[in-house]
This record gives C-alpha cells, structure tokens and sequence, in this order.
C-alpha cells in the first residue's frame, strides 16, 4: 500500500513533436500525472532502445515504431492513431505559390533556405524528400536546406522569418498565427503519414486507449483520422 500522501508514478510518454498541444489536453483529462517528453521520432525511437524509460511512445512515422518492434520492444503491435498532411508554408502574409516546381521554390527562397526536419531521421523530414523527389525538386533544393532535429524546429524558423519558406505538417500551420499556408502538398505524393502508439506497458496501452477515444480533439487541431 502506497505511504499516507505518496504521489503516484507518472506515466511517462515519448511522443512527436507535432503532437505539442492537443496530446497534452489529452493527458490532462487522463486520471494521473503525466510526463511527454516530445522530439524527432527517430532521437526518440533510438533513446527509448537505448534504455529511456517510457510506458508509451507516439511516433509520425511507422518505420521508427516497427525498427523498436524488432528489437524486442514494446507489448503489442503498434496501432494507427492518426493521420496528417504536408504543407509548404511561408511567414505571415506570404504570397501564395503559383507554381511549385524546382525552379519555383528556388526562385521564391531567393537565396535563402528552406526549412523541414533531417531527411535521413525526422518523419516530417522523410515525407517532404519524398514529395520532392516526386516533383523533380531534391537534388536542386539539398543544396539549400535548414534541416532541423524536429518538425516543430522547422515551423519555427518560418514564423521567426528567418526563412523564407517550410515544409511542415497540416496540423503545425493551424497551430501557429505567424506562419501562412502558401501550398497543400498531395497526399498521393508522399507516403501516408500516420502516426502509430506503441504502449511498452499495460498502464501504456491504457493510456493510448484514452488518446484514441479523443481523436476529435486531434482533428481540430488539424489532424485527420487514420
């Protein structure tokens, strides 16, 4: 039996850095304390191997949760929680993309940068290569990247006007005032983006079940149902 005024353990959970916002209004209705350590879902992914303690972790990407699964960890298989979209976007008030071929974007960074998340490790990242490539775009664009360690590093960058275009997920533009949707990337451009929990304990798996009883909660803050 616990001791007379002793705090329950915390549930801890690792989670994408996307998910800031509406994932802790969801941890505020779950009956317990609760710490979300949000980041890259690849540093994430490699941490919790590593030893990380977490009782769940949400991921933007199904190959991270997957590459945990084969190494042993985790309780069940991973289960799609959520879905998003890409977006380019461009400080406030930015002029909307006519035109977003290689030489467009190009023309339209005007010797500055375009922000997204590490290719080679960050999911948003990962899919904003893929739509480049799709277009014809990669190997003219490599050149004059700002990759950043997460997606929300990138949203950043936008809205401080340190750059004069992102690639970010649906769900980042309605959660920022400072930055403009200038282009809705495809979704058959990309892979689907979809967002699978992991629970590596039962108090885990219970906690993913009360994520995805409030999926509406996901949706109005611009995500899309899996």
């Amino acid at each position: 039996m616990a001791a007379p005024g002793a705090q329950a353990e915390p549930l801890r959970v690792f989670a994408a850095a996307s998910l800031q916002g509406p994932l802790d209004a969801v941890a505020a209705t779950w009956d317990g304390p609760v710490v979300i350590s949000y980041g890259g879902s690849g540093a994430m992914a490699r941490q919790i191997s590593q030893g990380a303690p977490a009782d769940a972790v949400i991921l933007a990407n199904a190959d991270w949760s997957d590459w945990l699964l084969d190494r042993g960890i985790g309780t069940a298989p991973p289960r799609p929680l959520l879905s998003n979209g890409l977006v380019v976007v461009g400080p406030a008030g930015a002029l909307p993309l006519p035109d977003v071929s290689a030489d467009a974007l190009l023309a339209r960074l005007d010797g500055g940068r375009l922000a997204m998340g590490q290719h080679m490790s960050v999911p948003a990242g990962i899919y904003a290569r893929a739509w480049l490539g799709e277009i014809g775009a990669w190997d003219t664009l490599q050149p004059h990247l700002a990759e950043t360690e997460n997606v929300r590093a990138a949203l950043a960058l936008v809205a401080r006007g340190e750059v004069p275009l992102g690639i970010v997920y649906a769900s980042d533009a309605v959660a920022s005032s400072e930055v403009t949707v200038l282009f809705d990337v495809p979704t058959d451009a990309h892979p689907a983006i979809l967002y699978p929990g992991l629970a590596l304990t039962p108090e885990g798996a219970a906690f993913l079940d009360h994520v995805a009883a409030q999926i509406d909660r996901f949706v109005a803050a611009g995500f899309r149902a899996p």
